[in-house]
């Protein structure tokens, strides 16, 4: 179970990102859904209550969603500007009404939103911040890291990001106090550990001290194993940045001057002000040939090319969102545009070699013919 190792890692992560407070946990997913329990949680000054709005992009993955809805609040959907993936700030703000409290902010695969405008509208409106890094781990805006301008943020060690503990997750916050819930949040609402623990104590001499419980909780705790292997890929994540921006770079230029392709496919690339730390390879398609992504998407993957939508596409036609009637009658349009018409590929964190690079290239070649 979690000790030392898994300190080690936390302190050395707050140290990387000189966040306040870092606490890891068994996933990205459980970072997100303690940060937004304890928005509500009645340990928690000035806490939320029931069915106050958070602002969240259409382009998410699923756990940066359900959260909002397990907390009792209500998600508001805003479109996203399809030349950056990310939230559009322009829309946000149409969006935004009295009960408004908080935006779920999601950095896609690796690039940044507009963290000027965000940081703005936040202080306009004064909303909690809520970064979900969990694809962006290491990208930075106007050189400061994601992940360091909201009240939390959240970061995954899934096997596919910039570093891997197999399954793991940490979440960072600004605040001495909800750092304390959020630690009790993860170990079963125990007092152990956390700055209540001999006031409750105080208040409740009859209990056993080492087991008093006066929160809410979960069991969503790492392991010792999971902290020792994420903490030895932690040391190595300026080189797989630095891998995976070789790699991107290679497979561009060889798409740009090949013939077939050059004109059929578009990179997307960095946001203004942003150094990425690319999750994998974003590509749009220039073609208004119906389908024609479904057809080079199963040409790729027969040709041994994995793929995947960007993110889950326009999350409010999920069959989810549409049981819970989330969304009604709002259309999307830039997020569905980006579905229709995009995809993206992975990047390996080691070196590709030439012989593997036809391989990319060829398969891109077969799926246009």
């Amino acid at each position: 179970t979690l000790s030392t190792k898994t300190k080690k890692f936390e302190n050395d992560f707050t140290k990387k990102f000189n966040s306040k407070y870092s606490l890891m946990v068994n996933s990205g997913s459980s970072a997100n859904l303690l940060a937004l329990q304890c928005l509500i949680n009645p340990y928690k000054k000035n806490r939320l209550k029931k069915n106050d709005e958070v602002i969240i992009p259409t382009l998410c993955w699923s756990t940066s969603l359900w959260p909002i809805i397990q907390s009792n609040l209500k998600p508001i959907f805003v479109d996203i500007n399809p030349e950056t993936l990310n939230i559009s700030e322009k829309d946000i703000e149409k969006k935004i009404t009295k009960k408004t409290k908080a935006i779920m902010l999601v950095h896609v695969l690796g690039n940044s939103c507009n963290m000027d405008e965000i940081m703005r509208i936040k202080k306009k409106y004064n909303l909690v911040l809520i970064e979900d890094t969990c694809e962006s781990l290491g990208s930075k805006y106007k050189n400061k890291y994601l992940g360091t301008f909201g009240e939390f943020s959240t970061f995954s060690f899934y096997s596919s990001h910039q570093i891997s503990s197999g399954e793991g997750g940490m979440i960072c916050c600004k605040n001495s106090n909800d750092y304390n819930i959020i630690k009790s949040m993860r170990s079963h609402g125990w007092s152990r550990g956390t700055s209540y623990e001999n006031k409750i104590f105080n208040s409740n001499k009859k209990l056993d001290k080492r087991f008093i419980f006066f929160n809410s909780g979960y069991n969503l705790r790492p392991t010792e194993v999971s902290a020792a292997i994420g903490h030895n890929q932690f040391k190595r994540l300026k080189k797989f940045i630095a891998v995976r921006n070789y790699n991107r770079k290679l497979i561009i230029n060889a798409v740009k001057i090949n013939k077939i392709l050059n004109n059929k496919i578009q990179i997307y690339h960095a946001n203004n002000n942003v150094n990425p730390s690319w999750f994998g390879l974003s590509i749009k398609i220039n073609s208004k040939i119906k389908n024609i992504k479904n057809k080079i998407i199963n040409k790729l993957e027969n040709n041994g090319i994995e793929t995947r939508p960007i993110i889950s596409g326009n999350f409010a036609k999920q069959p989810g969102a549409k049981i819970y009637k989330l969304v009604k009658n709002q259309k999307f349009k830039n997020t569905d545009y980006v579905y229709n018409n995009s995809f993206f590929v992975g990047l390996p964190t080691k070196k590709i070699s030439n012989r593997f690079l036809k391989k990319i290239i060829f398969a891109f070649e077969k799926s246009f013919k």
